[in-house]
């Protein structure tokens, strides 16, 4: 008799992790996720970097470049437990995908270069993982480069991150002598030998000796300062057990008041099967996590991560493959199964799970449901986008959802045939789809179709993917920034008086409003009238046409922030005023108050950090100069300087090119968002008269 093979139940919450790689680019994320998934045993084949056959890394594009541009999603088993790892793109200009990415992981390891350090990109992903609360350990990767060096990389995690670094690890020999780690909980060495994928136990080498006795202590001495029942234990032995430190360490973790520092060679195979031992014992499972909060019918509700509590999930990601739509789901608590239906939280549509798989980059195993806190794709939904709530059609509930940053640079992209009109629209609706930090719109003066995005290589990938994956060709103009309007000085008891009549139910709405400059980003709006004179649905309608008005300001028709407006005041009638009309008076009437203050035009800048031979320091800096760049810092290492500066991003395109040409092509740069900054006068003047 022919039976079929069922798959495994799913594992226990508990028994599950749910981990982000994060990094600067080039730090290894990818190397080590590789090495991960081979000393788990989920492939049996070391894929590399450089030969473009890594797992995560499928995509065309991003084995053409060498670098990671989507977000991929793999699963392996270490020691009885599921580990679900998404490696995320280390380039700035992808940060959008490590933001959703963030937004559903449990924990992170976050990895450094030992000669870097603490790099622009690592520093920037480190902070959104604080904003979402992400606990972390980190990873020094590459010593066996040469001039890698643990402490120097440990100082910059200290210094530049503002945490408290708990190293548990001591290299054994570096660079190319580098070939193990003491362990100083345990107080053994762990040692690869060439050309070995496993590693052998032994005591700890007689010249190590001293020093890791000495940075057991350090640990302790650490430990015991920001754990109350370790420091208990420390008064009363003068030392810690290996069995308080690692709870310690745990809690530590999770609270976020430390990171755990341990260190390796992802290339070389070294440090890598430590460093998930640590995984699981340091960073929490989905049963550690608080239950998820949303809102439903207005008011707050929690879900605990349970596989009997109603069904709910957050789709993070979705993509377009040739065996269908993928939507990749955070399951946050309850049971989905094959067939079963799901509603959308906001909309209150439904729609029917197909089948759930279990990715494994571009590779997937079916399965028969998914549980609270898994990490799956399912076909089937055609509704659904990043950010979207699926849940229990007798139970809604509305997911707060991830973040998505504004553009700051844009192309205008146009079919070169006449013909692929219709094909380039379609093109570009699903790159938005997959995409929410890609943004599609037509300028109504020249009516050329406009691609806005985070950087010139986050629009470059979406171009080359529209020509590579839809087969389309397109001209694609100049990249242009996304300037913005600000109000320098504002305007008090302006009022506006919205009076129509054209027969039958006239429109009428009076408002009062101040305008005043608001340090923070965007727009934000409060209404101060009281005994009812604008209720409070006409006020709700006020901030609507204020929002509406915001899309074009005075100078140059750019969108306008850092604005508070304030409704101080109104009337209404009886009969002719109504939400429509209160609207139009608020849009109205905010225009009017801009033409009236003073406003001042804003660029994006970003942070660039430069590292070139000393000898090519001075044409770097009279480079960054005419690019009107603003130096923070300089340093100097062995033959080489890293120079920081802050620059308008319109002043960078082409800086690459530029800087091989100045530098020999030995020269290389980075950069990093730095927000908005006022346009000098001269160079507005020349914008505002194109």
């Amino acid at each position: 008799m022919r039976t079929t093979r069922r798959p495994p139940a799913p594992p226990s919450p508990t028994a599950v992790r749910n981990l982000g790689i994060l990094a600067h680019v080039d730090a290894g994320k990818t190397t080590l996720t590789e090495r991960i998934l081979f000393a788990t045993g989920a492939i049996h084949r070391r894929g590399e970097v450089h030969d473009g056959t890594t797992v995560t890394d499928f995509d065309a594009q991003e084995r053409d470049r060498g670098i990671t541009i989507f977000a991929a999603a793999v699963s392996c088993s270490w020691s009885g437990h599921r580990v679900n790892l998404i490696d995320t793109p280390g380039h700035v200009d992808f940060s959008d995908e490590v933001e959703r990415s963030l937004r559903v992981l449990d924990g992170a390891v976050a990895v450094f270069d030992a000669v870097a350090g603490v790099e622009p990109q690592s520093e920037s992903v480190w902070r959104q993982a604080d904003r979402h609360g992400v606990p972390r350990i980190a990873f020094v990767n590459k010593l066996d480069r040469a001039g890698a060096d643990l402490d120097t990389a440990v100082a910059s995690i200290r210094q530049r991150l503002g945490t408290v670094p708990l190293v548990v690890q001591l290299p054994v020999g570096n660079e190319d002598a580098f070939t193990g780690v003491v362990d100083l909980l345990r107080m053994r060495a762990l040692l690869w030998h060439a050309g070995s994928d496993t590693y052998e136990t032994g005591q700890v080498p007689d010249p190590l000796r001293e020093e890791a006795v000495r940075r057991r202590r350090l640990l302790e001495e650490a430990v015991a300062e920001l754990d109350a029942a370790a420091l208990e234990e420390f008064c009363a032995t003068s030392a810690l057990t290996e069995r308080t430190l690692v709870r310690a360490l745990r809690e530590l973790t999770l609270r976020g008041d430390g990171v755990v520092v341990l260190c390796g060679s992802a290339y070389r195979n070294r440090g890598i099967e430590p460093l998930l031992d640590a995984v699981l014992a340091y960073l929490p499972s989905p049963s550690d996590m608080p239950p998820v909060r949303g809102t439903a019918d207005g008011t707050d509700q929690e879900r605990a991560p349970d596989p009997a509590e109603p069904f709910t999930a957050l789709a993070f990601k979705v993509t377009a493959t040739a065996t269908g739509r993928l939507t990749y789901l955070r399951v946050y608590a309850g049971t989905v199964r094959k067939g079963d239906c799901v509603r959308d939280g906001a909309t209150g549509r439904t729609e029917r799970v197909g089948r759930i798989l279990r990715v494994q980059a571009d590779r997937h195993e079916e399965r028969e449901e998914a549980v609270a806190g898994d990490i799956v794709a399912v076909v089937g939904l055609k509704t659904a986008r990043a950010g979207t709530t699926l849940c229990a059609p007798g139970h809604p509930l509305v997911l707060e959802p991830p973040s998505v940053a504004e553009p700051v640079v844009s192309v205008a992209v146009e079919a070169r045939r006449s013909l692929d009109t219709g094909r380039l629209s379609a093109a570009l609706a699903r790159l938005a789809e997959e995409d929410p930090s890609l943004v599609v719109r037509s300028d109504p003066e020249t009516g050329q179709t406009v691609l806005s995005g985070m950087g010139e290589l986050h629009l470059e990938v979406a171009v080359e993917k529209i020509r590579g994956g839809h087969g389309v060709e397109v001209v694609v103009g100049r990249p242009q920034v996304s300037y913005r309007e600000t109000v320098v000085r504002g305007v008090s008891g302006l009022i506006h008086r919205h009076v129509k009549q054209d027969g039958g139910a006239g429109q009428f709405a009076h408002v009062v409003i101040d305008v005043e400059p608001w340090e923070g980003a965007g727009f934000e709006f409060r209404s101060t009238v009281v005994g009812g004179r604008v209720p409070q649905e006409y006020a709700r309608a006020v901030e609507a046409g204020c929002r509406d008005a915001l899309a074009e300001g005075p100078l140059g028709g750019f969108p306008v922030t850092g604005l508070r407006v304030t409704l101080t005041d109104g009337a209404t009638h009886s009969k002719d005023s109504s939400e429509m009309a209160f609207r139009a008076a608020g849009r109205f009437a905010l225009r009017e108050a801009l033409r009236r203050s003073a406003v001042e035009l804003l660029e994006p800048v970003a942070e660039v950090t430069v590292t070139v031979p000393q000898d090519g320091v001075g044409g770097v800096l009279g480079d960054l100069a005419a690019r009107r760049g603003r130096v923070s810092a300089s340093t100097a290492g062995s033959g080489t300087a890293v120079i920081t500066a802050t620059v308008p991003l319109a002043e960078l395109f082409g800086y690459a090119s530029r800087l091989r040409g100045r530098t020999q092509g030995r020269g290389t740069f980075t950069t990093r968002p730095a927000g908005l900054a006022p346009v000098p006068a001269q160079v507005a003047e020349v914008l505002l008269t194109r």
